[in-house]
């Protein structure tokens, strides 16, 4: 218990530094999270590890993720696809129901993308629909939550404006992408060929997932790591897909691959068709990369909070505290999923030691009860997104709000999502056994 007390006051503290003393949203984390280890009584010499380890861990695949994306959602406005993709989006949907245009565009990006992949490909096209539209851009990224879209996208969008109305401004410059160009129609690429641009990644993506279902049970392909003694020695081998094909969709499936091939058609597409010098194209490229480096320490920052929350073993405390419990063990791998969540940050983890908790009550549960737990423990950990969560902070930043505002309004979201989404499980628990 006093593990959890040190997270509140330290979370506190967080939150004084950034919102009352307006101190460096990085810097204000890197100093929490030495203040957490110090009060989790972690080993001095483990505080730095367990920093390096977090911001490394979290910004080796999205150093290349966000910043080949950030390049590619830079190319695509610059060229003005992202123009013809939002002037045909609202004419086809109406600007009273442009958030449904969004909310599929979101769909089928988050089909085949992890959460940051889909937010960076999908934030340009956002703001280019919310500028042409004349409405907030928050308007529409709040539609984003896919599972419970009618209670967390318009009815919730309606309560938070009266909420927070100082997060429904509209702007027309995001730190993350720059001012955005006003454009003839005539002079930009097709619609075709922008979508097909934006959506790359995704269409990489969805081909190495459908060809794994259909041909490998839906599990990704991916290299197996054995190690064995050998001469007294531990011996570490790794061994590929044996077929061709089966490495290539190994390939385009991961999500830096498929970031760095759909920059190269990028370029293609939306540098040298539309005529562009590559001295205009590199000064894009120099641009976006310049607009996304505070963004990427500080979400690195976040990590590096999280980590230390992982290490000091705050897991092993929340676990302690269920242990025996009478209630009904979906709500019980929900609020314990939640719990995790708001303590460490990450979703992943989270659900990862929700799950190992659980298992024990699925011994002899059936296949459909076992479906629920998954769906339980999967809504329990997306809660309360906060300080300690990566994705807080790219909200925060892609939408340009404040650390109250994004309480508010993605906190909130989330939560929702989390509740309503128990709800259902409990629901369909009744006739589900």
């Amino acid at each position: 218990m006093i593990d959890l007390l040190v997270l509140l006051i330290v979370v506190l503290i967080l939150l004084l530094m950034i919102i009352k003393f307006k101190i460096n949203t990085f810097v204000s984390l890197i100093v929490v999270a030495v203040l957490v280890g110090l009060g989790l009584g972690m080993p001095l010499g483990q505080i730095p590890v367990s920093i390096q380890n977090g911001i490394g861990g979290s910004l080796g695949e999205l150093a290349i993720v966000f910043g080949f994306g950030a390049m590619l959602g830079r190319l695509i406005a610059d060229a003005g696809g992202a123009y013809r993709i939002s002037k045909t989006l609202i004419n086809s949907f109406g600007k009273k129901r442009i958030q449904w245009a969004i909310m599929v565009a979101s769909f089928i990006i988050g089909i085949a993308l992890f959460f940051e992949v889909g937010m960076v490909l999908l934030i340009p096209i956002v703001f280019a629909v919310a500028l042409e539209a004349s409405v907030p851009l928050i308007y529409l990224g709040i539609i984003a939550a896919i599972p419970t879209v009618i209670i967390a996208g318009p009815v919730f969008t309606k309560i938070a404006k009266k909420w927070v109305p100082e997060a429904f401004v509209v702007k027309n410059k995001l730190s993350a992408f720059g001012e955005i160009k006003e454009w003839k129609l005539e002079e930009t690429p097709g619609f075709g060929i922008s979508i097909l641009t934006a959506l790359m990644p995704v269409i990489l993506m969805a081909i190495s997932t459908i060809y794994s279902i259909a041909t490998n049970d839906g599990k990704p392909f991916a290299a197996v790591t054995t190690s064995a003694m050998k001469a007294g020695k531990v011996v570490t081998t790794t061994t590929y897909p044996s077929s061709f094909v089966e490495n290539v969709m190994m390939f385009i499936g991961n999500p830096v691959s498929a970031m760095i091939i759909s920059l190269l058609f990028a370029l293609v597409t939306m540098g040298w068709m539309q005529r562009k010098k590559n001295s205009e194209i590199a000064v894009s490229i120099a641009d976006s990369v310049k607009s996304i480096a505070m963004l990427l320490l500080v979400i690195g920052g976040g990590a590096a909070l999280k980590q230390i929350l992982i290490d000091g073993g705050i897991s092993v405390q929340i676990a302690n505290m269920f242990k025996d419990s009478p209630l009904s063990p979906l709500l019980l791998a929900w609020i314990i999923t939640v719990i995790l969540r708001v303590a460490l940050g990450s979703a992943t983890v989270a659900a990862l030691t929700a799950a190992g908790l659980v298992q024990p009550m699925l011994a002899s549960a059936s296949p459909n009860t076992a479906a629920l737990m998954v769906l339980a423990i999967g809504a329990g950990s997306i809660a309360a997104s906060h300080v300690n969560d990566a994705g807080f902070w790219m909200f925060k930043e892609y939408f340009d709000l404040d650390v109250k505002q994004t309480l508010k309004t993605w906190t909130v979201l989330e939560t929702i999502i989390a509740v309503v989404g128990l709800g259902m499980v409990m629901l369909m628990s009744i006739w589900v056994h």
